[in-house]
């Protein structure tokens, strides 16, 4: 859950709707209608609605090692890497003129990012997905060193994924970050049940990277 219940159908509400629409064929139109009711009813357990999508993906669940053990779990920098196609229109953040069809992760998280992939191509229309900035591809394997630091960064192992870097800069913050807005929760949480850590959402910044290890 994202804050406190306020009573108020605000831009969250409505991407969570939509997306238990599209998840369950019903037409797509953000509103709890008596259809969604119905299906919300023969989906939960408990009150809990459980998502047939989360129960069929063995990703989801999955525990990546920390920051100061990737080494250890994914090797050497730039190796085991595994092209993954993406399921919807992607263009270079930096020539948008260049559609992006694949991209290269490590193979320990090739899976999980392919499954997220898919689901934010299910859980957002084209238009949603350009709104947010998920249609922008600012890199994923890239072996370099942290930006001011020694060590390695996230994306030297192929397990970091930017999305939108123009208007989700290393430094810019909540509300200014295109991606620390409501609308983008549902994204997050695509990546966030199957491991994956938003360094937005834990550290306040960078709100275009996600990456498969914890800090």
């Amino acid at each position: 859950a994202v804050g406190g219940i306020d009573g108020v159908i605000g831009k969250t509400t409505i991407a969570a709707i939509k997306a238990f629409e599209r998840a369950n064929g019903l037409p797509v139109n953000g509103t709890a209608d008596a259809a969604v009711v119905e299906a919300l009813r023969k989906s939960s357990t408990d009150g809990v609605t459980k998502r047939i999508i989360d129960r069929d993906d063995p990703t989801v669940g999955e525990k990546f090692p920390r920051q100061r053990n990737v080494s250890k779990h994914y090797g050497k920098v730039g190796t085991n890497q595994r092209l993954i196609d993406i399921p919807f229109d992607m263009y270079l953040a930096w020539d948008k003129s260049v559609r992006a069809k694949r991209m290269s992760i490590h193979r320990k998280a090739a899976d999980s990012a392919e499954a997220a992939l898919n689901e934010i191509a299910e859980t957002f229309s084209k238009q949603e997905r350009k709104n947010l900035g998920l249609d922008l591809f600012g890199g994923s394997l890239n072996v370099r060193k942290m930006r001011g630091g020694s060590r390695y960064s996230m994306h030297s192992w192929g397990i970091a994924i930017d999305f939108d870097p123009e208007r989700n800069g290393l430094h810019t913050r909540s509300p200014k970050a295109r991606l620390s807005q409501d609308d983008a929760v549902p994204f997050w949480q695509i990546w966030e049940k199957r491991g994956w850590l938003s360094l937005g959402r834990a550290v306040g910044r960078d709100y275009m990277h996600v990456q498969a290890a914890r800090l």
